[in-house]
């Protein structure tokens, strides 16, 4: 029997780009290939780039640089795709180039380069496709693209603006996941509170019902399935205060991720942001009215064009008033291509590296409070990972992301197997981290005088 041929994957950035490289992989598995875990088992190497920022550029062509010198076959596809000229020139070997979101473009260049070999033994892909999640959390990508047109990013350039799936294939492929052992589903897009603008609403038939391409009807209909349905990437238009409520009922998890990047009227005016509301901190405030266990995770930067110390000092203080559970920071740096270069008033980087340590010392008081006020509580966690030699589990709560956000540390976590959603007594917290126990052992433990 002819062995098929073996594709080795490097897949860098974001979870977008992660989902762009699991279908890659599901229709190559389709045809027949296989995969390699390393260089040297495989025919030839794909290599899924980042271009957001110059220094992601910059991982990408030293990845694709390794992949050259350790296999010497190498396809590139993503968002560095964009600038063929520039990988081309960097590493002219390469065999071929395509950009972010061109499946069958990379699909073809692979067929042509390593020709598949057809085989009726091999196995069948999985109705939910190939995945590079563990088995119990999946991303689910609504649309491509993005409206929007930051100073600071280009990623409208590099994937065209906003293309929202119809939201029958978006609940399809839901229900697939949850059909495979998914028990965690994260919303991704570029702007997922934006999904079916550019569709003007249009319903599409989904089990014999029309249902429209909106954000809230998305939010009701993943709440109905058996699944933690996690949103991301959810800029706050007006709109979003409507699936608060869905999250107090527990039908979505109270988690909102929101890319505020500042807090400044002047700054977020200078990065022209979508959205920039005066009372922003009193729709956080209603929502948590609303659904007082709502966790809000945001990414920052500092040291864009013209930031003042004042207009830092209002960011630190909104951080705080506005108890912003899971922060990022990100230190500004100039993107080729995007308008916020022509900006004036250069930020020096040891002012940035300071203020960087300031809003980071900041958000991690505010995580620690927000953290101290789980102890105590009896909830459900989702576990990732198990330590035998430890006794211990590592498993994530409603509040917590994989990769981006902290963990609940699990002891005596014994019998508990990765994908298990197990109740937990949490009996301490740290700045990023919560400590539990679970049920069954903390009612065994002695009560405190």
């Amino acid at each position: 029997m002819t062995q098929a041929p073996k594709i080795g994957l490097v897949s860098l950035g974001c979870p977008k780009a992660l989902v762009d490289s699991e279908r890659i992989m599901t229709t190559l598995r389709a045809q027949g290939y296989a995969f390699s875990r390393d260089y040297a088992g495989a025919d030839i190497v794909l290599v899924n780039t980042c271009g957001f920022l110059d220094s992601a550029k910059q991982e990408s062509l030293e990845a694709i640089g390794e992949a050259l010198a350790e296999n010497g076959r190498v396809i590139v596809t993503g968002c560095l795709g964009v600038e063929e000229e520039l990988i081309r020139k960097t590493h002219p070997s390469v065999l071929a180039v395509s950009g972010p979101h061109q499946y069958e473009t990379v699909v073809n260049a692979v067929n042509a380069h390593l020709p598949p070999v057809p085989n009726k033994f091999v196995d069948l892909v999985p109705e939910a496709g190939l995945r590079l999640t563990p088995k119990h959390y999946a991303y689910l990508k609504i649309s491509e693209g993005c409206n929007n047109r930051c100073s600071f990013c280009i990623i409208p350039q590099i994937r065209g603006d906003l293309s929202s799936r119809p939201m029958a294939s978006v609940l399809y492929e839901a229900e697939r996941l949850v059909a495979s052992g998914v028990k965690e589903i994260m919303v991704i897009s570029q702007d997922t509170s934006a999904y079916g603008v550019d569709l003007k609403y249009a319903t599409s038939k989904y089990r014999g019902q029309d249902v429209s391409a909106k954000f809230q009807t998305l939010a009701e209909e993943m709440g109905k399935l058996d699944v933690w349905t996690r949103l991301h990437y959810v800029y706050p238009y007006p709109h979003v205060d409507s699936v608060i409520p869905l999250m107090a009922e527990g039908k979505i998890l109270p988690y909102l991720d929101i890319p505020f990047q500042h807090a400044s009227p002047t700054v977020l005016k200078a990065m022209r942001r979508p959205a920039n509301q005066v009372k922003t901190l009193d729709r956080i405030k209603s929502w948590r009215d609303i659904c007082p266990d709502l966790t809000i995770r945001s990414n920052f930067i500092v040291g864009f064009p013209g930031e003042t110390e004042e207009d830092f000092d209002f960011l630190l203080d909104w951080v705080e008033e506005a108890e912003i559970d899971r922060a990022g920071c990100f230190k500004y740096e100039p993107v080729t291509g995007a308008p916020a270069n022509d900006l004036d008033g250069v930020v020096l980087d040891e002012v940035k590296d300071e203020r960087f340590a300031r809003l980071m010392e900041v958000a991690q008081d505010v995580s620690t409070a927000q953290l101290a006020k789980k102890v105590g509580r009896t909830i459900e966690v989702l576990v990732d990972d198990v330590r035998p030699a430890e006794g211990r589990a590592i498993a994530r709560s409603k509040w917590d992301a994989p990769d981006i956000d902290g963990q609940v540390i699990i002891d005596n976590a014994i019998g508990i197997k990765p994908g298990d959603k197990v109740s937990v007594v949490v009996t301490g917290s740290d700045e990023y981290d919560l400590f539990a126990e679970p049920v069954a052992v903390a009612a065994k433990q002695p009560a405190l005088a």
